[in-house]
């Protein structure tokens, strides 16, 4: 199922306002379509998980999170579990200090009241009051907020991307680096070299990080822990369990509670 809500956002890409927010709710599976904003977009899920593919790569965004779209990038936002969008447009030109590319970023308790709160206030809001408040000290709180590795990079190099496809499609697979060089017809030093250069990780990274994400999409659909560990690869609920609080400072169990 897809959604067109092209009509609602173009009401938020023409305010005269530099700051405007909205929400949108979207069902389990649904997709935004490729499309980009003339803005810059902070875009947080207060439920479920967002996940976004853009030529850059891949990120994967649970309800702790949010994305940083730098204006005119293209994207497509996926939805894993029923997803509430509230999202904050900003005309970047009129605020110093904002990231300068796109990522992850934390959303901290304050940072997501007021995103929350800045989807209710219209977009003609008076200047100088306090929506016009509200809205510079969402500025500042995405300012400050840290950048965090929840992105995917897609290699363009077709040997290596190749070998990330086959990952993306069975995170189980367990085949070192060797096996899938082997099977490339290269070295195993090249297919490290061509991972660093292409994607910035190794090979191992890569392959940990397309594990975690694919973990969150479906945790995010209540599946059974056990069978998620498995079907990431890891030989035990455990094993899983310690990487995921490694990344995230908590359990796979509390991550959505």
């Amino acid at each position: 199922m897809q959604h067109d809500p092209t009509r609602k956002h173009l009401d938020y890409h023409d305010a005269d306002r530099a700051t405007v927010a909205m929400d949108v709710d979207y069902p389990d599976g649904s997709s935004t379509g490729w499309h980009a904003h003339p803005r810059a977009q902070l875009l947080h899920a207060i439920e479920g998980v967002m996940t976004i593919r853009s030529d850059q790569g891949t990120w994967v965004v649970p309800p702790s999170r949010a994305l940083w779209l730098t204006a005119g990038m293209e994207h497509e936002v996926r939805m894993s579990g029923a997803v509430k969008i509230r999202t904050v447009f900003v005309d970047a030109s009129a605020f110093p200090h904002l990231p300068g590319q796109s990522g992850v970023v934390s959303v901290s308790p304050l940072l997501r009241e007021l995103i929350v709160a800045a989807a209710h206030i219209p977009v003609d809001y008076p200047n100088g009051g306090r929506e016009e408040r509200l809205m510079r000290l969402l500025i500042d709180e995405i300012r400050e907020a840290d950048l965090l590795p929840l992105h995917l990079p897609t290699p363009a190099e077709p040997r290596i991307g190749r070998i990330c496809n086959c990952l993306l499609a069975n995170p189980a697979d367990g085949s070192t680096a060797a096996q899938w060089a082997r099977q490339t017809g290269i070295t195993a030093r090249t297919l490290h070299r061509l991972f660093l250069r292409e994607t910035g990780m190794t090979f191992a990274q890569w392959r940990d990080q397309a594990r975690l994400l694919f973990a969150l999409q479906r945790l995010a659909r209540k599946d059974r822990i056990i069978d998620v560990a498995f079907d990431c690869g890891y030989a035990s609920q455990s094993a899983f369990t310690a990487m995921f609080r490694r990344h995230f400072g908590r359990p796979p169990s509390a991550f959505y509670q």
